[in-house]
């Protein structure tokens, strides 16, 4: 009996309420996929408010993991009393999708970001308007890319979580040594297939991570089955096809304003990555640690990372020369 128990569906309708009470609406659109051929498209399934915006745009990106709102579910109902809130499944993830491998390579960040682009131009009173963005891990690739190419014109203020933009093989196998004897590369951890190594990445990343009691095996099998299985074959291509680190993933400063906030216990992506990627973009870039975190401070300590994340925000927000003023 306790084998047909699922926290999928708990979790999920949680996630979607809080959306759902900041005012937000899921739909999706189709857009042109950009490494495809004459013809090829991709869906995009996406959280926002209806209509045309009435408070400055931003868009949150998340992580590798669970679906979007999962990952930004502590935060939509807070910056949502400022801001009108996006929140997209990126490609491959959640209920976003892109065509068959056969037919056309899975998306890298790049691609990521310019359909990121294109889904904004696409929604009700967003074409051409400036954005400010956030992203967390592998969603700070994705934020970076789009901050760098689409310039500030059209992208304000960004935030950078808990995200090593300068990410090399090296640090890949250091994290594999944190975990320990037996993973035989990083997407065992990151796309588990069994419970050992959900249990291990929860340990990695998190700062207090679940007792072994409270996650038996049939539990973290059926997130695995739920999150995991079905797409876990286009996870393991896009995982495998990062290119930060890479000559295709160059980091340099940005004209715009940017933060970065870090779990000071991350052993995803350890504090000193943080420091670095400070001094990537410039000296002057904010760094805000929170304690007692790890790989998802918007998780373990939401009260602490949205007063950065809005201070951060509000304090940096300039009106929008496309706009009328009273939308601001």
């Amino acid at each position: 009996m306790g084998g047909s128990l699922s926290l999928v569906p708990v979790l999920d309708y949680f996630a979607r309420r809080e959306c759902l009470g900041a005012g937000l609406r899921q739909n999706a659109v189709t857009l042109p996929y950009p490494d495809g051929g004459a013809g090829a498209t991709c869906t995009v399934q996406y959280w926002a408010p209806q209509g045309e915006p009435q408070l400055p745009p931003l868009l949150l990106v998340h992580g590798f993991g669970p679906r979007a709102a999962w990952q930004w579910r502590c935060q939509v109902g807070p910056l949502s009393r400022h801001f009108h809130v996006i929140v997209p499944d990126l490609l491959g993830f959640g209920g976003s999708s892109y065509p068959s491998e056969t037919t056309a390579p899975p998306p890298t960040e790049a691609t990521q970001a310019a359909v990121l682009a294109a889904l904004l131009d696409a929604l009700p009173g967003m074409e051409g308007r400036r954005v400010a963005v956030a992203g967390t891990s592998y969603g700070g690739f994705v934020a970076y890319w789009l901050a760098r190419a689409a310039g500030a014109a059209r992208v304000g203020p960004v935030v950078i979580a808990s995200s090593n933009l300068l990410k090399t093989a090296a640090d890949d196998r250091a994290f594999l040594k944190r975990a320990g004897e037996g993973w035989g590369g990083v997407d065992e951890i990151l796309l588990p297939a069994e419970p050992a190594a959900l249990r291990k990445l929860l340990e990695l990343a998190s700062y207090r991570p679940p007792p072994r009691l409270m996650t038996p095996d049939f539990l973290l099998r059926d997130f695995i089955q739920k999150l995991f299985t079905e797409n876990r074959e286009r996870l393991v291509h896009i995982l495998k096809g990062i290119t930060v680190g890479t000559d295709k993933f160059q980091v340099t400063p940005i004209s715009q304003k940017v933060l970065i906030v870090w779990g000071d216990h991350d052993q995803l992506f350890p504090m000193e990555k943080a420091f670095a990627v400070q001094r990537a973009l410039n000296g002057s870039t904010r760094l805000e640690v929170i304690k007692n975190t790890g790989h998802a401070p918007q998780l373990e300590d939401p009260a602490r990372f949205n007063k950065i994340m809005l201070d951060f925000l509000l304090a940096s927000h300039k009106p929008d020369p496309s706009v009328n003023p009273s939308s601001q």
